[in-house]
């Protein structure tokens, strides 16, 4: 955690007008524990998803057509061919550029801008405030107004690049139904339960963000002139009281569904199959 809050005379809650009290807080719950959780969880994911954008191999699984979402669309002239086959390999196969470079960054910053993310990196990064009844470590705060906050106001526009990604992974889901060893070229097993389950998360997360509420929602002054757009901003608000557990779900499920692509990809272990 951070040192204890140092603020300027006469400013924030050690103004005159304030009691004077020489400890930074008086709970005595360990209110630090829900900031050091956010860090931990925020920090694995971020650690893990660097080291795999970087890897640059056991990405995919040819046999069952099994993509990590980390690498869709895989677009890098160093990709497998069969791994994008429905997109143009136009990004320069160099050393330095990872093949998740079109996938993985938007995917984060659609994230980082993301309203529940923020109030929880606001607490834990800006201490802004770190926690109820805790003083922040500044005297002024300008909000979203100036750089580099203001840069959180591009969410809406990370909004659409994501909801395109979910369609993508979403076709790579119902491909990886293909198997040439399968009836009718049909394949089942446990890695596509995987990819599936994924996808759902993300469209759960995706359609629970409040951008895809207000643009369905947001701007209508007379609910009654438009009832299909009411109808699907209702649908909406019922799952955005979720949207916290399914941001942090999805952590899960991508790492998930990327670790598990990794280890059959790698052979070190073997797809669990029920048909084909």
């Amino acid at each position: 955690m951070s040192a204890p809050a140092v603020n300027r005379p006469g400013t924030g809650v050690f103004s005159a007008t304030r009691a004077q009290i020489a400890n930074r807080t008086l709970r005595t719950d360990r209110w630090w524990m829900s900031p050091l959780r956010i860090d931990l969880g925020f920090a694995a994911f971020l650690i893990y998803a660097t080291a795999r954008g970087f890897q640059q191999n056991h990405y995919f699984v040819e046999k069952y057509h099994y993509l990590t979402p980390f690498y869709s669309p895989c677009v890098n002239q160093g990709c497998i061919a069969e791994a994008s086959e429905f997109w143009p390999r136009f990004l320069p196969d160099v050393w330095w550029l990872p093949y998740a470079a079109v996938s993985l960054p938007f995917l984060l910053l659609f994230r980082l801008t993301c309203y529940y993310y923020r109030g929880a990196y606001y607490r834990t990064v800006w201490q802004s405030p770190t926690a109820c009844a805790v003083p922040e470590p500044r005297a002024g705060y300008t909000g979203e107004t100036r750089f580099p906050l203001i840069i959180q106001n591009t969410h809406r526009y990370f909004f659409y690049i994501a909801g395109a990604i979910a369609i993508i992974n979403t076709i790579d889901a119902i491909k990886a139904f293909h198997s040439e060893d399968g009836p009718g070229g049909f394949g089942f097993g446990l890695g596509n339960l995987i990819l599936v389950g994924n996808v759902i998360m993300l469209w759960a997360y995706s359609l629970s963000c409040h951008s895809c509420r207000h643009v369905f929602g947001g701007r209508l002054k007379h609910f009654s002139k438009h009832p299909v757009r009411y109808w699907m901003w209702s649908q909406i608000s019922k799952i955005n009281v979720k949207h916290k557990q399914f941001a942090w779900i999805t952590l899960g499920t991508l790492m998930l569904t990327d670790f598990y692509i990794m280890l059959v990809a790698s052979g070190t272990i073997s797809d669990l199959r029920f048909i084909g």
